[in-house]
């Protein structure tokens, strides 16, 4: 088959469209033929070397949707042909409190998405919303179970809430708006960038705020009324100093990410004073990962989509992840 290989860190130029073996199911796997596979953060943080665990030659790649080609031993043979969408998260454990010390996500160290075929677990691949098609399917794994997650498991957020959103235009936060939406939630965003601010609005946003035009903190709490009830946050860096600030009293703060590094004086006084609730959250379970599922069928939503590049454009892509230029999820169509 042939699929994207990394076979050294660095510039997007290393990423090859290789001929490499075909996959083969082991016991209670499935091989998938991939229609479509999309890009995380993750994905260019690994070929720069910037991530935990590094292993090279590696496909990369968490994210994909595509029809079920063979089975291993144990796997109802009645899959094959099916449509189906990737849970990439793999082995995370009996607790759904926290992951286990054998939990890892697709793409690294198990070879991902950049390919025409990939084997993972039988029990990680689910119907594809019928609703949706291949590109948009394959934009949900990774990016929408850790939005639920953030949302609906950590942050519990409730009808009528108002929620903040840090970093809106990536695909996490795009996803974390639409749910919070979804679920009758009055959602503000905040961006560096005035076209990601009127695309947000355009997708339910209530409003947003320039973080590079004054004081964002004081602006959000006029137009929240005194503070979100929630911030989702995947900034870290003194902004999640500033979401401390901004929540209203007895909020709760969900951080899932830290794009800006480490807070340089966290603001503890300020997490007591006010009686803040500070949640950790990570991607989730194969029960979030399902019910992110049920939610977009249930509700007929669909992934807010960048832009579509061939496989062999991969290097491209990740060019312009890369260069923070997308607002939605960035896709890779296989053939």
């Amino acid at each position: 088959m042939k699929a994207v290989v990394l076979r050294e860190l660095g510039p997007a130029a290393n990423l090859r469209l290789d001929e490499v073996p075909d996959p083969v199911p082991g016991a209670g796997e499935v091989v998938v033929r991939l229609k479509a596979a999309a890009l995380n953060h993750r994905d260019v943080w690994i070929r720069l070397g910037q991530y935990a665990g590094i292993k090279v030659p590696i496909i990369l790649g968490s994210d994909g949707a595509g029809e079920v080609a063979a089975v291993g031993a144990g796997v109802d043979g009645a899959l094959v042909g099916r449509a189906v969408v990737i849970d990439p998260s793999l082995d995370w454990g009996p607790d759904e409190r926290a992951q286990g010390r054998t939990y890892r996500i697709l793409g690294l160290p198990d070879d991902g998405t950049y390919a025409q075929r990939v084997k993972v677990p039988a029990a990680n691949v689910h119907a594809k919303p019928a609703h949706l098609s291949f590109e948009e399917a394959a934009a949900l794994p990774l990016a929408g179970v850790t939005a639920y997650r953030a949302v609906v498991t950590r942050a519990r957020v409730q009808t009528g809430e108002t929620v903040v959103i840090t970093g809106i235009g990536g695909g996490v936060s795009s996803f974390a708006l639409q749910i919070a939406r979804s679920l009758g939630a009055r959602v503000f965003v905040t961006s560096g960038s005035d076209e990601k601010l009127a695309r947000a609005r355009e997708s339910g946003a209530q409003g947003g705020v320039n973080h590079r035009s004054g004081d964002w903190v004081k602006a959000l709490a006029a137009l929240t009324g005194g503070g979100p009830d929630v911030v989702i946050d995947s900034v870290g860096g003194e902004t999640f100093n500033r979401a401390l600030e901004l929540a209203r009293p007895g909020g709760r703060i969900v951080t899932y990410g830290a794009t800006s590094g480490a807070v340089p004086a966290l603001e503890v006084r300020r997490i007591f004073w006010k009686q803040l609730n500070v949640l950790g959250s990570t991607m989730g379970t194969a029960r979030d990962f399902a019910d992110m599922l049920a939610l977009y069928e249930r509700r007929a939503l669909r992934p807010v989509l960048d832009r579509t590049f061939a496989l062999a454009d991969a290097p491209a892509a990740h060019q312009r992840m890369e260069r923070g230029e997308q607002s939605g999820k960035i896709v890779l169509t296989i053939e």
